[in-house]
């Protein structure tokens, strides 16, 4: 891999690891506030809420600058949200600011791949980032699970730093000082990040002309042949993974009796579980055999559902990494196979724009449906249930709709086919 790759990822990294310790940190702002419980998942739908909105637009900003620069000037946006949080705006308000920043980075974040590597290394890079993500919110988990608890935030409200005083009274301030922190070390990797010197067609200012170019972009991915397998199966990768961190903390709480900073840590687990399978498929699965790895969407459905007969912590541990594994192994060849045809058919930034724009809009109503379930008091084993047998049914029905198109095309030659 080429050096600035690394440079890519380290500020992914720790943009990546804030935005889990601030998740967290949110949510116990949320039980001093004794805010309802349906308004926890609404963290992560008010968060996702930017990607779907500004969708038209972020991908042209993505490839209207340096990607380097544009990761730098929406990690500055993330560090705004924080700060609001620290200025005792509404949680959900001040997650939504930083999900904002998150919606602009991400087309930058991908986009650069495609630009700084060749096809084949798309798969190993995705594994790479996949798992360096993972690794982000494990550690982002369990850094916002220790920030909040009570031993360590006594310490961190005893600690005086020399000539500043940083009027730090409460648990919540001294945890979103280290995220800052954190921001603050992507940034500076952001700023390291090479120039490939890619440059795209003059970017629409105009917003009507870049929703219609959107629009377009939208209809060529969903149309072509691979595009559209992929997509559905990422869309409902991200969308169960969103949902599945609530289902943990909730279930954490009623089956394991565990409060909030230690169940943080099994979200955690299930975060390493990815991590195994981001780098198994980076090391097994090229991307000619991305999509043979679909039947492990369905097992990862029914696994999940054996979540309601346990009620021991160390047997919760290989069930949540055995879940992990399986979606990180079967959705790591997916992204690496969308963002080559998405980079083959239209621009990188372009693409995982509408890569994100049908990802957030499956979060959204995912999330919203789950938030309605625990408002109506619904039973989290009845929740994992239905939950489990909606990814087993739906990766079911998407690898019918891929031989379907077997029959019509050959998938395989496919994948060789470049923009004319």
């Amino acid at each position: 891999m080429k050096r600035g790759f690394y440079t890519i990822m380290a500020a992914q990294f720790f943009s990546s690891l804030a935005d889990n310790a601030l998740l967290i940190t949110a949510m116990a702002l949320l039980v001093t506030m004794d805010a309802p419980a349906w308004m926890t998942p609404l963290l992560k739908l008010f968060f996702v809420l930017s990607y779907v909105l500004l969708a038209a637009f972020v991908g042209a900003f993505a490839d209207a600058l340096p990607k380097g620069k544009v990761m730098f000037i929406t990690n500055l946006i993330k560090v705004g949200g924080c700060a609001l949080m620290f200025l005792d705006v509404h949680p959900l308000l001040a997650y939504a600011a930083v999900g904002f920043g998150a919606a602009a980075y991400s087309p930058a974040k991908y986009g650069i791949l495609t630009e700084l590597l060749p096809p084949e290394k798309l798969v190993a890079a995705n594994g790479w980032i996949e798992g360096l993500t993972i690794a982000s919110i494990i550690f982002g988990t369990v850094l916002g699970g220790t920030l909040i608890n009570p031993k360590i935030s006594s310490i961190l409200l005893n600690f005086d730093f020399p000539i500043f005083d940083f009027n730090i009274d409460t648990v919540t301030e001294a945890a979103l000082l280290v995220i800052t922190v954190c921001y603050g070390l992507a940034a500076i990797f952001n700023l390291r990040i090479p120039d490939t010197g890619a440059r795209y067609d003059h970017q629409q200012r105009n917003p009507i002309k870049l929703v219609t170019d959107f629009a377009c972009c939208f209809r060529t991915l969903w149309a072509d042949k691979l595009g559209q397998i992929s997509l559905s199966v990422t869309t409902l990768f991200w969308a169960a993974g969103a949902t599945l961190q609530f289902i943990v903390l909730e279930w954490a709480r009623t089956s394991l009796d565990m409060p909030l900073n230690k169940a943080a840590i099994l979200q955690g687990v299930v975060a390493v579980g990815v991590a195994l399978g981001a780098v198994g498929a980076a090391r097994f699965v090229p991307l000619k055999k991305s999509l043979s790895v679909m039947p492990l969407g369905i097992a990862m459905g029914l696994v999940v559902m054996t979540m309601t007969l346990v009620t021991n912590v160390w047997v919760a541990y290989p069930l949540l990494i055995l879940v992990g594994a399986l979606a990180g192994f079967f959705v790591v060849p997916m992204n690496a196979l969308l963002q080559h045809r998405g980079h083959v058919l239209m621009s990188a930034g372009h693409s995982i724009a509408v890569q994100n724009f049908n990802e957030n809009l499956s979060v959204l109503t995912m999330l919203g449906l789950y938030a309605l379930m625990i408002s109506f008091k619904l039973n989290i084993h009845i929740v994992i249930v239905m939950f489990g047998s909606f990814v087993a049914g739906t990766m079911y029905l998407v690898m019918r709709k891929h031989q379907a198109n077997q029959r019509e095309f050959d998938s395989i030659a496919l994948i060789g086919e470049h923009k004319h």
